[in-house]
């Protein structure tokens, strides 16, 4: 189970996983978030289908691939979470995005 090393600091800001409303605090990333939440799995392999959730947390394996305000293919790791950012799940059969 991950825990927060200091539990008062940073300014709570809330924001939505699958629809469910989730606090974070100000600085986390959307993995960091969702890990210190209890979410694990946040996307399925494309090539089994089985649960992927943070691994590196550095920007390097792409396990932690999520769809952030209706944009697919984002990593968790890297980007902060913002007040009243929409995260849901990751399709297994990732899309090719422009941006």
């Amino acid at each position: 189970m991950f825990k927060r090393v200091e539990e008062t600091a940073g300014t709570a800001i809330t924001f939505s996983f699958e629809g469910k409303e989730l606090t974070a605090r100000a600085g986390d990333t959307v993995a960091a978030a969702l890990l210190a939440a209890g979410e694990r799995s946040l996307r399925a392999s494309a090539v089994s289908a089985s649960p992927r959730g943070p691994f590196c947390l550095m920007g390097v394996c792409f396990d932690c691939l999520v769809q952030i305000d209706g944009v697919p293919n984002r990593q968790a790791c890297m980007v902060a979470v913002k007040e009243g950012m929409s995260v849901h799940r990751q399709d297994s059969e990732p899309e090719a995005v422009s941006l």
